[in-house]
């Protein structure tokens, strides 16, 4: 039955084949642009010469194609990243824009290759262009990570010089790179001037100091600031203990962010949701899984309304730590909540409910959500596939892979080798030899 079954699956994938050629054409063009921005960052990485190698591919280029080799290349290749950038400034038909500009100076900036980044910010002036505040921003910090204030509160001082007015971005750029080298007295004297030039401090104002605070091990000069500053009429746009707990969770101190959150729920006060996710992502990352759901439960009852962050916490690492039925009493108040449950979400549930034996409660629980749900992707359907190849459970397996070609999804070779081999294993070849049919047809289209 299940071979006629497979079949006639076959047989209709066949005229399905083209209806799916036609509606993926578009992704598949998307597919190969991005192929060659990689094949071109490949290049541009690895090649002796690849000046040479470049001009022969006859390149249409474009501000997006160099912007993207050269964010491909950022984190390793600042020498390669530059070298690249001057030879396409060199082709005619290529106008540089400030994007991609920006992208080089920051790649310049984040290995220290600091005097070609001056020189690349140089090249601007020619064509009119100027440095945007967000790249100054992260220049200054930079800087500041790697211990050079001075530097930092030059780049500050002549932002006039590159067209761009001191702004609250700017200054707390420079607060973070003053923090980051515990000059807290300097940063005091900022947040002052900031305030002389009618500045108001935003969230990441009061962030930065006080995360900087907390990591120098300094609780109660953060919570002074905090007064200091609510006493002249600048309070944060988030409350103060919110702001301790993301300090002391940044700095490492989880018990006493522990400590001090149970403290407010007792007192019948709640966190904000954004440190409540902070806290229980943190928490459950340590493997108390057990506390964070106690705690989840504790805020509800306060009436904190938890979000979709809270339950991509939450299901996951309790899905991972085997507390099934839990998993799916947070599911059902997600669906309570309005929301329609997504991969995501389900699938860590089907993988605990796998390694747990219970492959037809399983299958079952998929196969509901993919009518209540958001429709399984290609991560869900390879982990089906994967875990009902461990479990020796073949011709489900070939079914879900079936059923993935089916929805205009492509497996990986490696689920094709799986099931194959694992099929022949059990004896039923007329099966494996329809599997390879269908994977020789996939890579044929």
């Amino acid at each position: 039955m299940l071979v006629s079954l497979f079949r006639n699956r076959t047989q209709c994938l066949i005229p399905s084949f083209k209806t799916m050629t036609t509606a993926a054409a578009a992704k598949t063009s998307k597919d190969d642009y991005f192929a060659a921005v990689n094949h071109v960052a490949n290049i541009v990485r690895h090649d002796i010469y690849p000046e040479r190698t470049l001009n022969r591919l006859n390149l249409t280029l474009t501000s997006e194609l160099v912007y993207r080799v050269l964010r491909v290349c950022h984190t390793t290749s600042p020498s390669e990243s530059l070298r690249f950038f001057t030879w396409a400034r060199s082709q005619p038909q290529y106008s540089p824009t400030s994007l991609e500009f920006e992208q080089l100076i920051l790649t310049l900036a984040h290995h220290k290759r600091y005097q070609s980044m001056w020189k690349t910010i140089e090249l601007m002036k020619p064509y009119n262009l100027s440095v945007s505040p967000q790249t100054l921003s992260l220049i200054i910090e930079e800087f500041g990570k790697h211990g050079l204030v001075d530097n930092a509160v030059e780049v500050f001082n002549k932002c006039t010089a590159f067209n761009c007015q001191q702004c609250v971005l700017l200054y707390n750029s420079l607060l973070f790179a003053l923090c980051e080298v515990k000059l807290f007295h300097g940063a005091y004297a900022l947040i002052r001037r900031m305030i002389r030039k009618g500045f108001v401090p935003d969230k990441r104002t009061y962030a930065i100091l006080v995360d900087a605070w907390c990591s120098s091990g300094k609780m109660r000069e953060a919570q002074e600031f905090l007064q200091e500053m609510s006493d002249k009429g600048f309070n944060p746009p988030v409350r103060g203990r919110d702001l301790l707990v993301h300090g002391l969770l940044n700095a490492g101190y989880l018990e006493s962010a522990k400590q001090m959150v149970n403290k407010m729920i007792k007192q019948g006060s709640l966190p904000d949701l954004e440190t409540f996710n902070s806290l229980i992502e943190t928490i459950c990352k340590s493997g108390e899984v057990e506390f964070c759901v106690e705690m989840y439960y504790s805020v509800c009852k306060l009436g904190l309304c938890a979000d979709v962050s809270t339950y991509k916490i939450l299901i996951p690492a309790v899905s991972k730590a085997g507390m099934i039925d839990e998993a799916f009493r947070l599911l059902h108040n997600l669906v309570e909540d309005g929301h329609k449950p997504f991969p995501s979400l389900y699938a860590p549930i089907i993988k605990g409910m796998f390694r747990r034996g219970q492959f037809d409660d399983a299958f079952c629980f998929f196969s509901e959500m993919k009518i209540k749900g958001h429709p399984p992707n290609r991560p869900v359907y390879t982990m089906l596939i994967t875990m009902c190849g461990r479990g020796g459970r073949f011709v489900e397996a070939a079914n879900y892979l079936v059923e993935m070609t089916e929805m205009g999804l492509t497996p990986i070779s490696r689920c094709f080798d799986l099931v194959t081999d694992g099929l022949k294993n059990c004896g039923k070849h007329d099966l494996a030899e329809k599997i390879e049919q269908l994977e020789v047809s996939l890579r044929s289209v």
